[in-house]
């Protein structure tokens, strides 16, 4: 048994820079046993393991599957976790089947004028001062905005519903989950209070459509609205904050790739993946539990266990990537997964691509000489061990 529970993932240089972390233990221990807060681990960081794990039916997302402790406090933030992120087949597939009548391809497309338009309005409100913050100018308030607009949150709610999230994306194990539950309990208030009314009175929003979705004679019940929405919420902006903070710091780390990217616009989705690459929005997929004992290269997970798929790790595996720690902006073929993979595959993936390529767009055209206002040793990265992302990223141009 591979035992490396000494690895603190919480450390600020880890958070900083967790890359070689990652290469040590693909080479040393891509098997490894580790802790965050009181929640005791295995971590998977090859390509090949995670990419097989992602599709592994003998690992479950469904927590109430698992008589552990640690992991049943979960319950305790109540209807919030009965989304299909934490649910296997055929309940998943019913889920994710009603969500795709209302989240479809055309809904998402159509959100293009919107986008453009908003990324615009944001550097107009910063072009003048010469200094912007990347992540509270830009990355945090476009995102939350079409989400928002998405589901039908009034605008007045919205600083609210982004700080209960801010709350529930901490994770640091058991306790983290206690911390959190004022913040889920109040979320989940608002969340029935909403949903009730669009039950009422529906208008032309993802809530309404939601509540209306049907498939097969199946809806969703009421606490598995709740649980979408809220959901979508958490999810529906958080990974773009990240794809947009993590991925403007790399171009300003490597300013030929972003002259590149100026000078062919037309790169802007290729080169996208990359950035999701390079340094995606999550270190490490939602965990899966073992329904029994697993061997992978040779170690054995118990039944029961809690597994984390390193998805920033696989997509670093020169197994899979030619120099992996290099940002190319044209390379191709991009089989990364910061999305995931197989049935959990991110259902907002689309939206997220969509958001990405319109503020990279955006943001080189209008600001050629954008640079970093700070040493990039001293940016401040999240606390949260799931989530890649910055606190703030300061700039001038």
């Amino acid at each position: 048994m591979v035992d490396r529970l000494d690895i603190d993932l919480t450390d600020p240089s880890v958070r900083a820079d967790p890359y070689p972390l990652y290469a040590r233990l693909r080479e040393q221990a891509p098997v490894c046993r580790m802790r965050v807060g009181v929640l005791d681990f295995w971590m998977l960081t090859r390509y090949d393991d995670v990419v097989a794990a992602l599709r592994d039916e003998r690992l479950t997302h469904d927590f109430r599957k698992v008589p552990r402790a640690d992991v049943q406090v979960l319950r305790l933030l109540g209807p919030l976790n009965r989304h299909m992120l934490n649910s296997d087949p055929p309940d998943h597939t019913r889920l994710r089947a009603l969500v795709h009548k209302a989240f479809t391809a055309r809904f998402v497309e159509d959100l293009r004028p919107r986008i453009e338009s908003l990324t615009g309005q944001l550097l107009d409100r910063v072009a003048s001062q010469g200094r912007m913050d990347i992540v509270a100018d830009y990355a945090l308030p476009l995102p939350v905005t079409i989400i928002a607009e998405m589901l039908g949150v009034p605008v007045s709610d919205r600083e609210r519903f982004q700080r209960w999230s801010a709350a529930l994306v901490e994770f640091g194990g058991a306790w983290s989950v206690l911390r959190a539950l004022p913040s889920g309990w109040a979320l989940l208030r608002y969340i029935r209070r909403l949903t009730i009314l669009r039950r009422r009175r529906p208008e032309n929003d993802l809530i309404s459509a939601l509540v209306a979705a049907e498939e097969d004679g199946e809806k969703l019940s009421g606490q598995e609205v709740w649980a979408m929405v809220g959901l979508l919420l958490l999810a529906g902006y958080e990974t773009t904050v990240n794809l947009i903070g993590n991925g403007t710091l790399a171009l300003l780390k490597n300013p030929e790739q972003m002259n590149t990217l100026r000078g062919q616009p037309s790169l802007m989705p290729v080169a996208v993946e990359e950035l999701l690459r390079y340094d995606g929005p999550l270190n490490w997929a939602p965990p899966r539990w073992t329904l029994g004992d697993i061997t992978i290269r040779g170690v054995t997970i118990p039944k029961h266990a809690a597994v984390g798929l390193g998805l920033a790790a696989a997509d670093r595996d020169p197994v899979q990537f030619d120099r992996p720690d290099e940002l190319n902006l044209a390379r191709e073929p991009n089989r990364h997964i910061a999305f995931g993979q197989g049935i959990h595959y991110c259902v907002g993936a689309p939206l997220a691509r969509l958001e990405a390529q319109i503020a990279f767009t955006t943001l080189v055209r209008r600001f050629p000489d954008l640079r970093l206002a700070v040493p990039p040793t001293t940016l401040r990265w999240r606390r949260s061990v799931p989530l890649r992302g910055l606190e703030s990223l300061p700039v001038v141009f």
